[in-house]
């Protein structure tokens, strides 16, 4: 570590790095058991409930980059505590909700919140690591964070049994509330601030955004994540609704789906080692655009045969992120938090993207979900064919005696 942490040490940092990175899973898998649940006791209608979902991601997009430039100016600890007291009491507004305006208005305030916790989170990876200790931290992470998907929607089904949607936000807000515990013990990392106003902040997001190189892999790496996001969105309804299946079972899916996913990473790290990780990358692209073919063609015949589909689906996507977002932030020197909000605004962006047209025909999510996964797998194939031999891309790629 480039900062030591006299008080967490190396494990508690790595522990306080997986928490708060948990925020984005964990805050939407926790209520997807309810959701069908959630169009009635609300009285309203799928797609408003569903709105909670897009709105999230998209006031959350949006909140990165608010937040990430300030991170720059003021420090990652200041910005984080501030996001997660936001974010404990938009968990409690949720929590005391009783129509479905008052929930997406809370769910907005609980985003911008939240956001502040992730890009701090992942600027701060980069401020203690370089390099292959850096893709080894963040595939640790990216594998322990994908336990709050597995957990999450279990835990929700249990809360739904014993009471009702609302406890699963104030089991949030204690989750806000021991984030911000951890954060207390975290010693600040940003050991260069900068010095220009507020709105001269900010204004670094477009020095990121001029730079090809960044922008080109940007294009490449962040568009993904529209089928995840896009299953997340249907998931619920495929399972429920679609196949019959009880909210506990539902969820015992989906945690299949994220335990298959948390080998993502760690598959990546040990092929990276034999395997140029080009080659690692332009396969797993390939693979999703097949597994898009069979979700449309035999999804529907049963809820096992589309889970096992949609698991290896979600395991790709995460694989790649790895290589994919240190690639991107190599090539920046400085402006980290500006590059991280960059980054996840326009991963959750598509993603919010993705939950808007697997929904165009409620009646056929998975044909849509299909539809989805072969279309962003064949987009992202063909830049992938165009910059993978550049030198910037190149040379920013350890070789394989380098992983060993």
């Amino acid at each position: 570590m480039k900062v030591e942490q006299p008080i967490l040490g190396s494990t508690g940092t790595l522990f306080f790095l997986v928490v708060v990175s948990a925020f984005p899973p964990l805050t939407t898998d926790l209520y997807l058991p309810a959701l069908p649940t959630m169009v009635e006791t609300l009285n309203t209608t799928q797609t408003m409930v569903n709105l909670t979902l897009s709105v999230y991601f998209v006031a959350y997009a949006l909140g990165l980059l608010f937040w990430g430039p300030l991170s720059e100016k003021f420090g990652r600890k200041p910005i984080m505590l501030f996001g997660l007291g936001i974010y404990v009491i938009a968990s409690l507004l949720c929590a005391l909700s009783n129509n479905i305006e008052m929930l997406i208005g809370a769910r907005l305030l609980q985003a911008f919140g939240g956001s502040a916790v992730t890009v701090v989170a992942t600027a701060i990876v980069k401020d203690l690591y370089d390099g292959r200790e850096r893709e080894k931290i963040m595939a640790t992470i990216m594998s322990l964070v994908i336990i709050a998907p597995m957990v999450a929607p279990i835990l929700g089904a249990f809360l739904l049994k014993i009471g009702s949607w609302h406890m699963m936000f104030y089991a949030l807000a204690i989750f806000g509330a021991i984030s911000t515990l951890l954060t207390v013990f975290y010693r600040e990392t940003l050991q260069h601030r900068y010095t220009g106003s507020v709105l001269r902040s900010w204004g670094r997001i477009a020095v990121v955004t001029n730079n090809p190189k960044f922008v080109s892999l940007l294009a490449i790496f962040t568009i993904p994540p529209m089928t995840l996001m896009a299953f997340l969105a249907a998931g619920s309804y495929i399972y429920i609704d679609g196949f019959g299946l009880s909210e506990q079972m539902f969820s015992y899916a989906f945690a299949f789906n994220a335990l298959v996913a948390s080998f993502g990473p760690s598959i990546y790290m040990k092929l990276s080692r034999t395997i140029a990780v080009q080659k690692i990358i332009t396969v797993f692209f390939i693979i999703l655009m097949f597994l898009g073919v069979l979700t449309y063609s035999i999804g529907h015949l049963s809820p096992w045969i589309f889970a096992f589909l949609a698991a290896p689906a979600t395991l790709v996507v995460i694989a790649t992120r790895v290589p994919g977002i240190n690639l991107m932030l190599d090539q920046q020197s400085g402006d980290t938090g500006s590059a991280v909000a960059v980054i996840q605004f326009c991963s959750m962006m598509a993603g919010a993207i993705g939950m808007t047209l697997v929904s165009l025909r409620p009646d056929d999510l998975i044909h849509n979900l299909g539809i989805i996964q072969f279309s962003i797998g064949a987009i992202v194939s063909l830049l992938w064919f165009m910059v993978k031999k550049r030198p910037f891309v190149v040379d920013n790629i350890p070789k394989q005696q380098d992983h060993i």
